[in-house]
């Protein structure tokens, strides 16, 4: 089922507020293809780890700097998972971007001007032609202001602390609530008050408070913005 239009959906919202699971459940849905460009941005923050320009609890933003056209990030199909998977110069690291020290230095890296230059350009042109949906921190407002359909999602920082702490734990980390409630208080606040692309909503962006809601609630309701933006025939992708 297709909607009457290509169309950009831009979804931006704080960390752990489940982005990337709506936006990948409506890409399934719609037949488009799911950007996760908070995975560029840890994709960086790890070459950044391996190479060791962030040692002893610092980050050499220079080197990085002067090293960024040596990175290459592409969105590849794996077979064996059924997804599209983060690769990081031929590497596949979707796992290792994914822990916890990665997460709590991608704020640090988002915030330096040239990372972010580098990578909206990049994202842009993976969406020249529409038909995709792309999670991140500026979707909306710098990176396709044109989107035709702009989400931003948030939570009660606590309830997105024990979200992010149960998926750590059921991956093994070793991690506390306090630590990651922390963390998140800390990434929103580097998030938010960053010189270059604050996390801001859009002035046109559909504010969705998903503290009290699961995933499918979330999911009707944007396919309810869908049926009404887009044309009839949309709600029969639900049956």
């Amino acid at each position: 089922m297709k909607l009457n239009k290509d169309i950009i959906i831009a979804i931006d919202g704080h960390a752990s507020c489940g982005k990337s699971t709506l936006a990948k459940l409506l890409a399934q849905t719609l037949n488009y293809t799911y950007i996760d460009t908070g995975a560029m941005y840890r994709a960086i923050t790890l070459y950044a780890i391996e190479k060791k320009i962030i040692n002893n609890n610092k980050l050499n933003a220079n080197k990085l700097i002067s090293e960024l056209y040596n990175i290459k990030i592409e969105f590849l199909y794996n077979p064996q998972t059924d997804r599209t998977e983060t690769f990081l110069n031929e590497q596949n690291i979707e796992k290792k971007i994914r822990g916890y020290e990665v997460s709590q230095w991608t704020s640090h890296i988002a915030k330096i001007p040239e990372v972010r230059k580098f990578l909206v350009t990049l994202q842009q042109e993976l969406g020249k032609n529409k038909r995709i949906v792309m999670d991140g921190r500026d979707i909306g407002t710098i990176v396709f202001p044109q989107a035709e359909l702009k989400l931003f999602l948030t939570a009660k920082v606590e309830e997105r602390a024990k979200r992010r702490y149960k998926e750590l734990i059921e991956k093994g980390e070793k991690v506390n609530y306090e630590q990651i409630l922390n963390n998140l208080i800390e990434r929103d606040h580097i998030d938010s008050t960053r010189s270059v692309s604050p996390l801001t909503p859009a002035t046109d962006a559909i504010i969705i408070d998903n503290t009290n809601l699961n995933i499918e609630e979330q999911f009707s309701l944007v396919i309810a913005l869908l049926s009404t933006r887009f044309g009839q025939g949309i709600e029969c992708l639900l049956r």
